[in-house]
């Protein structure tokens, strides 16, 4: 008998030895360019204007830096500005899934054209949204709603321009939602409420907190719709955003570094939060 040996072949990029042939991977030259593109642009319109904020801030130490915080206005401002957008977020998030779920599960005339104008806060520049909800609730309202010039102008201002946030958020959710699961819920015995409670509302809630989140970082940073609307009397309706132009026309661009510093921390650390939630929320399936 004679005994045939087969030889396998090498080529480049590979490594014989005791357990055969080792691949060689190469790692594409376009995903390190792609990378480095995108690092660059975030790097020179994101990264490096925040870092400049944050270090002009500091320029006459933190002793300045938290004195022009403190400072009454500056405050008041704060608190209006941060409290304002957290009773804006909770009302978002009922509004917002009540208004997602009509445009998705409801039909009625003129859905498209609804479903349209909810990205009009999106579009329009909030100085012509401030001017708009001037007409309809100022001094000459023809609803004989006047609210301008009140604290309560300043909710109704960031609840226009945030509105479409916690709606496009919930709005593919509901979509995807598995509809066997409710009608098999129903042919349990199972209730509207019920259903609603132990099956859709759990699969909503991270896109209601993700777009309550959202409309909440969006809200402490508005200006334009704020500042006409409310007349940004200092300690009852100015905003923080109003506060920090007035100590850029005033030269102070240190304290309005410092505020914007506080503004930037409060941003950040919302969106840490729904980032965390949101891999939570995957873990969880």
């Amino acid at each position: 008998m004679t005994a045939t040996t087969s030889v396998k072949p090498t080529g480049s990029g590979t490594a014989p030895g005791p357990a055969g042939p080792v691949l060689r991977k190469r790692r594409p030259y376009g995903t390190a360019l792609g990378l480095g593109t995108a690092v660059l642009y975030l790097s020179l319109i994101v990264l490096i204007p925040l870092a400049a904020v944050v270090w002009r801030s500091t320029d006459g130490g933190w002793d300045r830096f938290w004195a022009a915080v403190r400072t009454p206005d500056a405050w008041a401002a704060l608190e209006l500005t941060v409290g304002a957008s957290l009773i804006v977020a909770l009302i978002n998030v009922v509004m917002g899934t009540v208004i997602a779920w009509v445009l998705v599960r409801d039909k009625f005339p003129g859905k498209g054209l609804v479903d349209t104008l909810i990205d009009l806060p999106f579009a329009l520049p909030t100085i012509v949204a401030g001017l708009v909800l001037l007409a309809l609730y100022g001094t000459s309202s023809p609803l004989h709603i006047d609210l301008a010039y009140t604290r309560l102008s300043v909710g109704v201002a960031l609840l226009f321009v945030t509105l479409p946030f916690v709606v496009r958020t919930v709005q593919p959710v509901l979509k995807e939602l598995d509809r066997d699961m409710e009608q098999a819920a129903y042919s349990l015995g199972a209730s509207p409420f019920t259903t609603f409670r132990r099956i859709i509302l759990p699969n909503l809630a991270p896109a209601m907190i993700s777009g309550a989140g959202l409309a909440f970082t969006r809200a402490i940073a508005e200006y334009g719709s704020t500042n006409l609307l409310t007349g940004s009397i200092p300690f009852q309706t100015q905003v923080s955003a109003v506060n920090i132009f007035g100590r850029i026309e005033s030269d102070d661009t240190t304290s309005a570094a410092a505020i914007s510093t506080v503004l930037l921390v409060v941003a950040f650390v919302v969106l840490v939060l729904l980032d965390l939630f949101q891999r939570w929320s995957a873990r969880r399936g």
